[in-house]
């Protein structure tokens, strides 16, 4: 599956315009070492949509598979982020959408935040220069997995400017996850999928220039190392250098991938994958980049353009990735499928920014320079195990998904002392001196540990009905300990665990026809909390409840057109909720909602409208309200509207295409 051979010009975000075309010269060069004859396929069928997906490449009639790169399609035939089946987004129990290849090449959506901020749902909140958090059914989602496995997350690591030049799609599902994604949490998991090498020579070289001073370049390559194409590997690259609409904010950004499969067997399938990526800002802000009020309580207000970040400011970050993966045919159509991952994330921050206090509106005077610097390092080791397949029951075939996994994630963070200056705002330039730090003030150890096994059995009582069943029983410890580095003292500051932990999951779906299924599902709630703590100091207890999905969808064209309506209610006790900032420590003081509870539904369509014209985007509305009935969670909004399009000309400009995309909230 390839990229058309035609020269591309497309509109894309940020003001962007990128001519991407497969270079000739570029290939003879690599298709004097890459040969590209066909040889045995390693395959499985998804999902009963006509599709075989092959490891190298997929090949496919009118209907989709799982792999979008190629397709065109704003759609996928198949998913496993829900289940690990290969399921169609109509034969999914829950609210699921895929950002293709298709619409991140049109869109030029080339991070998590690009993405979300595309997503039904999905609401972004930028939280200064360079971070950004994402809530999805107005909570947090912090279920991020690459290829089905948990990525590391703690706050620093950059999750959120990962870029996405490496992968073929983001699936993302809405509701509690966790079936496969640890502790159940209502929001959404966010599943990356990596491109995988092509049986034949592919590839393209791509330029992009942009406003503000922005270039990026992209080379991806990938084909048969060996004759009989048994071996076969991809390298994807992409460099990012810009400025921004911030005075004194610039980035560069680096992104390496190499991955090689190789047919051990007809029956025996190796991939290992290395990637970097490392993000260089400089100027970076922290936090609000303007004051809202001056020293009267009056609305403050500077230009867009003002930054409040030091020109030595800077949210580093490199992130690096092993993938070990082996999958095994067994007979009577069964696989087994183990999985190793190493995963590691580097984060020294120096951060200035005049970013607190309220100026005076005639002068300027009064604005305070937050001044701090940390590290944080993350290590992750991730491993899992299942095996799939059919099995007969009452004369009728059904599908069963049994594994086990471990992770162990390792945080160290420094901390040196937080300082703090003065500044006028009005004169602000970001030439604030950049401190001499000295030795870090304390260092922090932290230590998550999980151990689950899981089982989801698909069941088909008649042809039109579905019935999944499945649980996850977890094992689940965390510790942290402070280093006092002017005493060198040591104490523990955190030992949780939980132990016996049972995440029930159904599902139910029913075909009312060729093209309409109405299905429903449920599964519990349980989520540790790690930083939240009420007004004594004491961890809020673990987070508690159930979540209910109800829903209508369609598929329509062979799969390429995708429509649901969800209808969702989220019940929980110990909802940690921020109260207030203690004023001497900064630190945040939680409290604990009994009996929250929050509705909603959702409209989403993705796919072709004809052949020519794709749309993807939904309506979400959504309401929290605590056990009295009084709205909770209001700094989201109620109404969400995402809806992006693109249209190819007919006749003589069919080598042109067209789109757009419309954002809208309703006030918080």
């Amino acid at each position: 599956m390839q990229r058309q051979h035609s020269l591309n010009t497309v509109q894309r975000a940020g003001n962007a315009t990128t001519v991407r075309q497969r270079h000739p010269l570029a290939l003879a060069i690599l298709a004097a070492s890459l040969a590209a004859p066909a040889g045995p396929a390693w395959a499985e069928t998804a999902s009963g949509k006509g599709t075989l997906e092959l490891g190298a490449t997929a090949i496919t009639d009118t209907a989709l598979g799982e792999t979008t790169e190629g397709s065109g399609s704003y759609t996928t035939g198949a998913s496993r982020t829900a289940t690990r089946m290969a399921l169609s987004p109509r034969q999914t129990p829950q609210s699921v959408t895929v950002i293709t290849r298709q619409q991140m090449d049109d869109q030029n959506l080339t991070s998590i935040s690009d993405v979300l901020g595309k997503t039904p749902g999905v609401t972004v909140t930028k939280l200064d220069s360079n971070r950004a958090s994402f809530k999805a059914r107005g909570f947090d989602i912090d279920n991020f997995q690459v290829d089905g496995i948990p990525a590391a997350f703690r706050f620093g690591n950059g999750i959120d400017q990962t870029d996405l030049v490496i992968y073929d799609r983001v699936e993302v599902l809405r509701g509690a996850t966790g079936l496969l994604s640890g502790f159940g949490s209502p929001s959404a998991t966010v599943n990356l999928v990596r491109k995988r090498p092509t049986r034949e020579l592919s590839g393209y070289v791509s330029f992009g220039a942009g406003s503000w001073d922005t270039y990026r370049g992209e080379f991806d390559i990938g084909g048969a190392l060996t004759p009989d194409g048994n071996v076969r590997g991809r390298l994807v690259t992409a460099y990012e250098d810009g400025q921004s609409f911030m005075d004194n904010l610039s980035e560069k950004k680096q992104v390496m991938y190499g991955i090689v499969e190789a047919d051990l067997s007809d029956d025996t399938l190796l991939s290992v994958s290395l990637s970097r990526q490392s993000n260089r800002p400089e100027g970076s802000s922290w936090g609000p980049s303007t004051p809202l009020l001056d020293s009267q309580g009056n609305r403050f207000g500077m230009s867009r353009s003002f930054n409040p970040g030091a020109k030595w400011s800077a949210w580093d970050n490199t992130a690096d990735n092993l993938f070990v993966t082996l999958e095994q045919r067994l007979a009577n159509d069964w696989t087994l499928k183990a999985s190793a991952t190493r995963s590691e994330t580097d984060a020294p921050m120096r951060l200035g920014s005049a970013a607190s206090g309220y100026p005076d509106a005639a002068t300027g005077a009064g604005m305070g320079v937050w001044l701090g610097r940390y590290r944080y390092q993350t290590d992750q080791n991730a491993y899992d195990l299942y095996a799939s397949g059919p099995f007969q029951l009452l004369g009728r075939e059904h599908e069963l998904v049994a594994g086990i996994s471990h992770r162990d994630v390792r945080a160290h963070e420094s901390n040196w002392p937080f300082l703090f200056g003065g500044a006028n705002i009005y004169q602000w330039r970001g030439e604030f001196s950049e401190p001499d730090w000295g030795r870090p003030l304390s260092k922090v150890d932290t230590r998550v540990q999980e151990d689950a096994a899981y089982l989801t059995g698909r069941f088909k009582p008649t042809d039109k009905l579905s019935v999944i069943l499945g649980g996850r029983l977890s094992n689940w410890q965390l510790d942290s300990t402070r280093l006092d580095t002017t005493s060198g003292q040591r104490s523990k500051t955190q030992d949780l665990e939980e132990n016996g932990v049972v995440v029930p999951y159904a599902g139910v779906v029913y075909d009312l026809d060729d093209s309409w299924s109405v299905y429903g599902s449920y599964t519990s709630i349980f989520k540790p909390h790690e930083t939240e703590q009420d007004a004594n100091g004491k961890m809020i207890e673990p987070e508690e409840g159930d979540a209910y999905e109800l829903g209508l969808k369609g598929e329509f064209y062979d799969g390429r057109l995708n429509a649901s309506l969800a209808l969702f209610e989220v019940r929980q006790d110990n909802l940690a909720e921020l109260d207030r900032t203690d004023p001497v420590t900064n630190r945040g003081i939680y409290r604990a909602i009994q009996g929250a509870k929050t509705r909603g539904f959702e409209l989403e369509v993705a796919g072709e409208l004809t052949p020519d014209w794709h749309v993807q985007g939904g309506f979400t509305h959504r309401i929290t309200r605590d056990g009295e009935g009084d709205k909770i969670s209001t700094i989201e909004p109620e109404n969400l509207l995402r809806l992006s399009t693109t249209y190819r000309l007919p006749g003589v400009w069919n080598k042109l295409t067209v789109g757009g995309s419309a954002n809208w909230q309703s006030k918080i």
